[in-house]
């Protein structure tokens, strides 16, 4: 299991070696550039790696999957060509576990269920809708949640994917009336004053690309009184 192992005052290091290092992500921060021109992770990544280990010259930084901007936690980067492609295969093989942390305003119909729908993205509202039965250029979308928590307002979830869709956890939740806190896209009345939004990818489990070992990485939630009651 992870322990931070480094903090500064953009970044938490999760878990670091040769071939790969994780972080957690704050809400706002963007993984990859965009059109925003805001700066990546991925470039505060690099520079901490320049920094730590007195790289001069380009630092290779491999960019493993994405987490939405408004969401928090786990996010994996390859350091090495050799460990992103076996990386990349992992996740395309969902030999990578991932389980996600969300509070919801509304309790789910169920403690625990399994969801299924079709998702179709507009991307002009960077919005995915879902639907009971498959529709035009839809993709299937899967996820199992429990309820871990009661709260005095608010109910904690686990989640695990078994598909990886535009804006899923987001999307399916809300469809059965469990939107996220602070989440306006999908249903909250409310926004987060920081713009985020509570949900947060809480854990990884993998086998190490190269080292061929198993790690289980654990995200501490941002800092607010929600997260730090469901601790």
């Amino acid at each position: 299991m992870s322990k931070i192992i480094s903090t500064k005052a953009n970044l938490q290091v999760l878990y670091e070696d040769n071939h790969i290092i994780v972080v957690n992500k704050r809400p706002g921060d963007i993984v990859q550039g965009d059109k925003t021109g805001d700066k990546p992770l991925s470039d505060v990544v690099k520079e901490y790696i320049a920094e730590k280990y007195n790289k001069p010259g380009a630092v290779y930084l491999g960019v493993v999957h994405r987490l939405d901007r408004p969401t928090s936690g786990i996010v994996l980067f390859a350091r090495t060509s050799k460990a992103l492609p076996r990386l990349n295969k992992l996740f395309a093989d969902k030999e990578a576990k991932k389980t996600y942390w969300a509070i919801v305003k509304n309790q789910p119909p169920k403690d625990k269920d399994t969801l299924v729908h079709w998702l179709k993205r507009n991307p002009k509202q960077n919005k995915s809708y879902a639907h009971k039965n498959e529709v035009s250029d839809s993709k299937k979308a899967i996820l199992d949640y429990k309820l871990l928590k009661k709260l005095e307002r608010y109910f904690l979830l686990e989640i695990a994917l078994h598909t990886g869709r535009h804006h899923q956890i987001r999307s399916q939740l809300s469809t059965i009336g469990s939107f996220i806190k602070g989440d306006l896209k999908y249903g909250a009345q409310r926004s987060n004053k920081d713009g985020s939004i509570h949900l947060h990818a809480r854990e990884l489990k993998l086998i190490h690309p190269v080292k061929k070992e198993p790690i289980h990485i654990i995200a501490p939630p941002p800092i607010d009184p929600i997260w730090k009651a469901c601790i």
